[in-house]
């Protein structure tokens, strides 16, 4: 399987592009912005885009979310929990003196629980708000990685001084819902290197003690 990590728009957000290589199907993860490079990512490939995944509604995550739909057809996925962070893209585009994306419409609302069939393999949905509310991760037996959004970060978790934060709720997802997957799953954030589920549990302060 394919998978890239692209560095995209003003706060570095990580977008993962899944692809496999019999189908040719990929599924991009958080396309905030940087279009046209993820397009030759996935033209180089000779890959098509057939899911697109939203992990939360911050600009930085999904602001070029609209554009991609449009250009490619490929539903996009996201937890309804955010459209109240959707409505505020004006304030978000505001906080970083970019230009407001166009909305993005949910093709395919997802939920704890569900399962996307994409770029050959399956990816669970896990809902681990607290960085917002309607945050989610993708957990990928097949390739044991778990895409965490911003939800955990090398040595770090998400903030959750923004508005819809929850402090406490953010610990409680990585415990209920991270600490059942292997130690050795490699964890790919929203921003920053990726890691791995034990050394955080390890080394990452704010997961002590959970």
């Amino acid at each position: 399987m394919v998978h890239e990590i692209l560095v995209v728009g003003p706060l570095q957000c990580n977008c993962s592009i899944f692809g496999d290589e019999q189908s040719g199907a990929a599924l991009v993860i958080d396309p905030g912005d940087n279009l046209p490079e993820i397009e030759r990512v996935v033209a180089r490939h000779g890959l098509q885009v057939k899911a697109i995944v939203v992990t939360h509604a911050h600009i930085d995550h999904i602001g070029g979310a609209h554009k991609l739909h449009a250009a490619t057809g490929a539903p996009v996925y996201m937890n309804e929990n955010d459209d109240k962070l959707q409505d505020m893209m004006d304030l978000q585009a505001a906080w970083l003196g970019v230009r407001t994306p166009e909305r993005t419409a949910i093709d395919s609302p997802v939920r704890d629980g569900d399962i996307v069939r994409a770029a050959g393999a399956e990816f669970h949905v896990l809902h681990t708000p607290g960085h917002t509310p309607g945050s989610i991760s993708l957990w990928a037996p097949s390739q044991k990685k778990l895409v965490a959004g911003d939800t955990l970060f090398r040595d770090s978790i998400g903030r959750t001084d923004l508005p819809f934060g929850d402090g406490k709720q953010i610990l409680r997802s990585i415990h209920d819902k991270y600490f059942e997957l292997p130690d050795e799953t490699v964890v790919v954030p929203g921003h920053g290197p990726v890691t791995t589920l034990g050394r955080e549990k390890q080394f990452n302060y704010f997961l002590q003690g959970l």
